[in-house]
């Protein structure tokens, strides 16, 4: 009886297949000046699109510097200050810690000297002299931002701040924090190419993969690229060769250096990082592109869950790239 009892239930589950293996749900849409993409596995639809847009709306409530009713644009029109809800305390926290480790390369307070070099949101047509980033450096650092209890402080009327360097990888976490309170432990969420990976793909349960691809020249008339195999973690880039302008023969980039007043001009094109978290790859990259090639290795090499790829100019003008140890193994299919 028994045996009759192990062959039907066989037959069962032959004829009629389980319905509970994990299917893929994909969710797409556009926030923040670019596209999100994201895919997870569950059994069924645990999230929509409108619960993803909700969460990214209230997002840019809080950090938009194109959105004038944003707490950050009412901060930067204040003489002083302005209550700060979640989403500021987080990003200005760990703006404050990339700030200090990196010596002060990575710094929200640049707001100013981002518009006076045409790439916020009330861009001019020229570009500053000398004299005016002079007086625009009056109104940029750090330590004149402060978080008191529940409010944002400046210790300067004039001090704006600029989180675009940080804010897709804090959505990131965001909606991947989401995902996993809705029970999904296999997913990717990608915003403007920011991504946070958990898990693996379904039903094959092979790891996830990401394709990092640096510009093409003279020399390399095919883009470099590689391919990363993730389990968990964060990929973030941050480069020059996308977001920028010509002005005579100067290259202006987006990437201004905090300490300086000036756009960043060094012989790196491209930085991506590996971290646990896309709010901590997404603040560094920038850091690392303002090092320079030298400084970035040597910074990367001192960090824990810290790993990064580089893609940079070689003295004779053509592309050549390195990475770190622990970045070369995310390239390893197999790695376990």
């Amino acid at each position: 009886m028994k045996v009759l009892s192990f062959l039907i239930l066989a037959l069962f589950f032959w004829c009629f297949p389980q319905t509970d293996k994990l299917k893929p749900f994909h969710l797409s849409g556009y926030t923040q000046g670019t596209t999100y993409h994201i895919t997870y596995y569950a059994k069924d639809s645990l999230v929509n699109q409108g619960e993803i847009e909700y969460i990214l709306a209230g997002i840019d409530s809080s950090l938009s510097v194109y959105k004038p009713y944003s707490l950050i644009s009412k901060f930067n029109a204040s003489d002083r200050a302005v209550k700060a809800d979640r989403h500021v305390k987080a990003v200005v926290n760990k703006s404050k810690e990339v700030f200090e480790k990196t010596g002060g390369i990575f710094d929200i307070t640049i707001q100013p000297l981002v518009e006076a070099w045409g790439f916020g949101a009330k861009a001019g047509n020229d570009i500053p002299d000398s004299a005016a980033v002079g007086r625009l450096m009056n109104c940029v650092g750090m330590e004149k931002l402060h978080l008191s209890k529940d409010s944002l402080v400046k210790d300067s009327r004039c001090l704006q701040i600029d989180v675009n360097g940080i804010a897709q990888g804090y959505s990131v976490d965001i909606l991947a924090s989401y995902l996993e309170r809705r029970g999904i432990r296999n997913y990717l969420v990608e915003i403007g190419g920011e991504i946070r990976i958990k898990g693996r793909r379904q039903p094959d349960g092979g790891l996830m993969s990401v394709g990092v691809e640096g510009p093409a020249d003279d020399f390399n008339p095919e883009p470099l690229q590689k391919i990363l195999y993730v389990g968990d973690g964060a990929i973030t880039t941050s480069g020059n060769y996308r977001k920028y302008y010509q002005k005579g023969n100067r290259k202006i980039s987006h990437l201004i250096d905090a300490r300086t007043g000036y756009p960043i001009q060094n012989e790196l094109i491209s930085v991506t990082l590996w971290a646990k978290d896309a709010i901590t790859a997404d603040g560094y990259d920038n850091a690392l592109m303002g090092m320079g090639l030298e400084n970035a290795i040597a910074f990367t090499s001192r960090q824990k869950n810290l790993e990064a790829y580089l893609i940079y100019h070689k003295p004779d003008g053509s592309v050549a790239d390195t990475a770190s140890a622990g970045f070369y193994k995310l390239m390893k299919k197999d790695r376990y």
